[in-house]
């Protein structure tokens, strides 16, 4: 009767053992995971830092940024001073003319000085050599700006003092008038442009413009009138192959004030001003 007891007695005894030591190791086999993954962490930075170092060794740095600058664009190289050859010119003339070839004024254009003062037109090449000049027959009215709501009348209801030529800086434009004649527009929006001298009614403008006397020669309605053969051998080919700008003198105030222009001649005296854009002051 004992040992028919005691077998399964035992038999429970060495299972409850079993089972309480399985759960007394549960905890210490959990602790040790969690100490695990911080562990392997470490070993992964480490490795990282390790990296960087080798890097280091080897020579490698990080990117400095340029100190350099961008090098400023340089400034054009003055140009040559008019050449007028042995054709004389008045002196504000003259000053136009170097001012506008040494500075460029032009942007290699050939360019036209008109000199409402001796009724006279200058023709110049891109590089300042002058090409060849002539008498001009201009607007009837003493002036530099055509009045307000001059170019919106019919030339028949202009009054005297409308009809004037317009002083400043002008980009020559071939075209038509309404007439369907070839002009040279200087200002489209005044209508006012070079073109051929044309006969008109008892003005007797040849013989006007064939005279010595520069006091006849103001006689248009504002536009500069050309001797054809001027016009058609020498300005409209030279305006229509290299393009040109128009500069028309003042006559009530200095070419300085209109221009902002300065004596090129005597360089040491020169005083840097922006070129002249468009129709100053008109």
């Amino acid at each position: 009767m004992q040992d028919l007891f005691a077998t399964p007695l035992r038999s429970a005894l060495r299972q409850a053992l079993l089972l309480g030591a399985a759960l007394c190791l549960t905890p210490a086999f959990a602790a040790a995971d969690k100490k695990e993954a911080p562990a392997k962490a470490s070993a992964t930075v480490a490795k990282k830092n390790a990296k960087a170092a080798t890097s280091k060794k080897a020579g490698k740095k990080p990117a400095k940024k340029s100190t350099r600058t961008a090098k400023k664009p340089e400034a054009p190289k003055p140009g040559p001073l008019a050449d007028f050859g042995k054709t004389e010119a008045p002196p504000d003339v003259v000053h136009i003319a170097n001012w506008v070839s040494y500075t460029r004024n032009n942007q290699n254009k050939a360019f036209v000085v008109v000199d409402k003062k001796q009724a006279r037109m200058y023709l110049f090449e891109p590089n300042g050599k002058l090409k060849s000049d002539a008498p001009v027959l201009l607007g009837q009215a003493v002036g530099d700006v055509i009045p307000p709501g001059t170019a919106s009348k019919p030339i028949s209801q202009l009054k005297p003092d409308e009809k004037a030529t317009p002083a400043g800086r002008f980009l020559a434009r071939p075209g038509k008038n309404t007439h369907g004649d070839n002009v040279i527009w200087i200002d489209y929006n005044a209508a006012i442009s070079l073109h051929r001298l044309r006969k008109v009614g008892k003005e007797n403008r040849a013989e006007r413009l064939a005279t010595a006397d520069i006091g006849d020669n103001r006689i248009s309605n504002g536009c500069v009138n050309v001797p054809p053969s001027f016009y058609d051998r020498l300005l409209r080919p030279t305006v229509l192959k290299k393009g040109a700008y128009v500069y028309v003198l003042p006559e009530t105030r200095a070419p300085q004030q209109l221009f902002g222009s300065y004596d090129v001649a005597n360089k040491t005296t020169q005083v840097a001003q922006a070129p002249a854009k468009g129709r100053a002051g008109m």
